[in-house]
């Protein structure tokens, strides 16, 4: 039970940055309650993951004891042609893990009566001391702290900040995930627990081993996860590859399951055209082909009186730094110990916004300058 006196904090956004967010809080002795928009229960969003060490040392300072291993550990990276041929190989050990493996450990430890699908936020106001974060349903809550860990599309960030937006960077990505036992033995001995990429002109394709949807790193039962980074022109082109299979127009994804028949044939058929043979198997296999737009977001300031964005709410660094997942657990770890250390909640968050703004400004330019060398971009 909440004592009077535990400061509480409202986290907008049910997905892992809110869900960073809310376990390191609750590592300090806060009293912690989610709004997530969705109504039902986050499954299969995303896909493959670089494990990197700000989500371990999240997980450490935060006292969550996975059932599975986190990841699956890749030996050699490898760049073929697009005949498979080996062009370059060298040792370079990593961990790579997935959406559903972080979200499952990080739900699995946080209180599910303080966890509230279907809150829509939409307004927010505040005084010196508390926040009060109002929702579509006519309900409220309010705290001592609001974070807004909402996302690319943060409905916080345009509260405190409208006008600042994304910006499209001129490509997607095609996203897909295979089962091991579902990928020919061909295929799988080639991409067999290795990071492999075959790079054309104006466009990567790379994959890398999974755990499986349950979580599980055993062989046999874990997944093949694959990204081909493609051009699509701002305009009917993007449009047409983010709308939905219900004519729906997204903002910047499609989920697995609601690519459009036309879009689905479109990525298969240039698979068969330009893929090597085990990525053209990989594509083959794979049920659900899932795209994402391609975003930059910097924000000027992550800091407003009581409230503050975290995650892809406040810089949405391009994939190629596989850093946007780490931004978060970094982002929240800092901020629940920058509170505790410093006590004095306004000058805690003063501190850990100027330390944040530079690592992410840091990450979003490596990461523009990287994705435009790789896709063949000259910005304007």
């Amino acid at each position: 039970m909440k004592s009077p006196d535990m400061p509480k904090a409202l986290v907008i956004g049910g997905s892992l940055g809110g869900l960073f967010a809310a376990t390191a809080l609750r590592a300090i002795g806060w009293h912690v309650d989610v709004f997530e928009r969705s109504p039902v229960a986050m499954d299969s969003r995303g896909g493959g993951i670089v494990l990197q060490a700000d989500v371990v040392r999240h997980f450490g300072y935060a006292g969550i004891k996975p059932a599975h291993a986190l990841g699956v550990r890749s030996h050699d990276r490898l760049y073929l042609d697009r005949d498979g041929a080996i062009v370059h190989k060298e040792p370079m050990p990593q961990t790579q893990t997935s959406w559903n493996t972080l979200y499952n450990a990080l739900s699995g430890a946080f209180p599910a009566e303080h966890y509230h699908r279907g809150k829509t936020l939409v307004d927010l106001v505040q005084n010196e001391h508390r926040v009060t974060a109002m929702f579509e349903d006519g309900s409220s809550a309010d705290a001592d702290l609001l974070i807004g860990a909402d996302g690319a599309g943060s409905t916080v960030r345009n509260l405190v900040l409208p006008g600042t937006d994304f910006t499209y960077s001129g490509y997607v990505v095609w996203r897909g995930l295979v089962d091991e036992r579902e990928l020919p033995d061909f295929a799988k001995s080639q991409l067999y627990e290795d990071f492999v990429f075959q790079q054309d002109p104006e466009s990567l394709m790379l994959e890398y081993m999974v755990p499986g949807l349950d979580g599980s790193v055993d062989p046999g039962r874990r997944r093949f996860n694959w990204l081909w980074y493609l051009k699509a022109a701002p305009g009917p082109e993007l449009d047409a590859v983010l709308t939905d299979n219900t004519g729906h127009r997204r903002s910047h994804s499609i989920p697995p399951g609601a690519l459009a028949i036309g879009q689905d044939a479109y990525i298969r058929q240039r698979g068969e055209q330009q893929a090597n043979p085990a990525f053209r198997e990989l594509i083959r296999q794979t049920q659900d082909i899932f795209v994402q737009a391609i975003l930059d977001l910097k924000v000027p300031r992550m800091v407003f009186g009581r409230g503050l964005l975290t995650g892809d709410a406040a810089f949405v660094p391009r994939p190629h730094t596989a850093g946007s997942t780490a931004k978060a657990a970094r982002n929240a770890l800092s901020l629940a110990q920058a509170i505790d250390d410093i006590g004095d909640l306004d000058k805690a968050l003063l501190v850990w916004q100027q330390q944040q703004l530079a690592e992410g400004s840091r990450m979003g330019d490596w990461g523009v300058s990287m994705g435009n060398r790789i896709m063949g971009i000259v910005p304007s």
